[in-house]
């Protein structure tokens, strides 16, 4: 909305002097009649001193104009000596583009005091020109809208995971070999004890994995982001949100099956736990890695026996016996069973065991108070 400014504004006091001059009035006469100290009505006059709703009415009874009138002129002359709140719009302006308190106390900026140190660090951050370009979160010429608009603190989560993936060493990245290397990654599904040797392996397939601790208010589970044009170098984030072995396996099998298909990008929110979106409710790209993500952690073929022949006395002994049977931790059999609604939230959760600590030892990473550790 464009809004017209006028050239120039002028004090109150300036009508109250032709109104004076028209009279014969002197300003000791107007002090007399408001019953107002005459330092007073001199300060209103030269405009020191701001006209009050009370003396609004008196120069409406004095002058025979309105109080509305005298309280209008008053604030438009009051808004004309700011400085046009043009930092304003600049602090907002940021403040649209990234979750800036945020960012500094994760220090991904430094912590400025001015709008123009603010504003380099933003740049820096993002690898901008000017503010008015939108982060790169593809190096892909035509990039397929994510299911749900980005806000600005999923950009900012998406952003630092680019910086961090770029200082992973790894293999070359190889398309065809890449069955191989999940049939490798597999073989680590075991047990717990195996899982610090996953950023291991992933990086010998040639895909970078790190760990970024995501951003409040957000939802943030995954990513899978390639850092080339040519697709030659693939990485997986992981916020680990949930702290617990099966939420890690089905984000990194879901990421690793985005890798698979060449997708472009993808940001995954509320991927897992008891608010995960349906797969139903996603794009056909999404639903395909859920699918796929789940048969490599599990079979379908095995759960859904399983399932037809314990239906519904699903015993702790029985989970076990059928995950050590296929070679799976227990854990991962009780989540899979959960995001089918085969069990509560609350069954068997000494099997759901904590993979944060080793993970953040094993990968780079990024957050729980920390700054990034190799």
């Amino acid at each position: 909305m464009s809004v017209r400014v006028p050239a120039e504004v002028f004090p109150p006091g300036e009508f109250i002097r032709d109104e004076l001059e028209t009279r014969g009035w002197t300003q000791g006469d107007l002090a007399f009649i408001l019953g107002r100290p005459l330092q007073a009505v001199n300060e209103i006059i030269a405009g020191r001193k701001a006209i009050t709703a009370e003396t609004a009415k008196g120069l409406a009874n004095a002058f025979g104009a309105s109080a509305e009138m005298w309280m209008n002129l008053e604030a438009a002359y009051r808004l004309s000596r700011t400085d046009g709140d043009g930092d304003v719009a600049r602090r907002a302006k940021l403040y649209e583009l990234a979750p800036v308190k945020e960012m500094v106390k994760r220090r991904w900026i430094g912590e400025t005091t001015g709008i123009a140190a603010l504003e380099g660090e933003l740049l820096r951050f993002f690898q901008l020109k000017d503010l008015e370009q939108e982060p790169e979160l593809s190096f892909a010429a035509k990039m397929s809208a994510p299911y749900g608009a980005l806000s600005p603190a999923h950009k900012a989560w998406f952003c630092r995971a680019k910086q961090l993936a770029r200082a992973v060493g790894a293999a070359k990245f190889k398309p065809q070999a890449l069955e191989q290397g999940l049939t490798d990654l597999r073989q680590l599904i075991a047990s717990e004890q195996d899982t610090r040797r996953i950023p291991k392996v992933l990086a010998e397939m040639g895909v970078r994995l790190v760990i970024v601790e995501h951003l409040p208010k957000t939802r943030i589970d995954g990513a899978a982001l390639w850092l080339d044009k040519e697709k030659r170098q693939p990485a997986v984030a992981l916020s680990l949100r949930y702290d617990r072995i099966d939420s890690f396996w089905f984000t990194l099998a879901h990421e690793m099956m985005h890798i698979r298909h060449g997708d472009e990008w993808s940001v995954d929110d509320a991927l897992v736990g008891k608010e995960a979106i349906p797969s139903t409710e996603k794009p056909d790209y999404e639903q395909r890695a859920d699918r796929e993500a789940a048969e490599f952690l599990v079979p379908g073929c095995e759960i859904e026996g399983f399932i037809a022949r314990v239906r519904p006395q699903y015993s702790k002994n029985r989970i076990i016996q059928f995950a050590n049977r296929i070679q799976v931790q227990p854990g991962i059999i009780v989540g899979q069973l959960q995001r089918r609604n085969e069990i509560g939230w609350d069954h068997s959760r000494e099997m759901l065991v904590k993979v944060r600590a080793v993970l953040r030892e094993a990968a780079l990473s990024d957050g729980w108070g920390d700054a990034p550790t190799t």
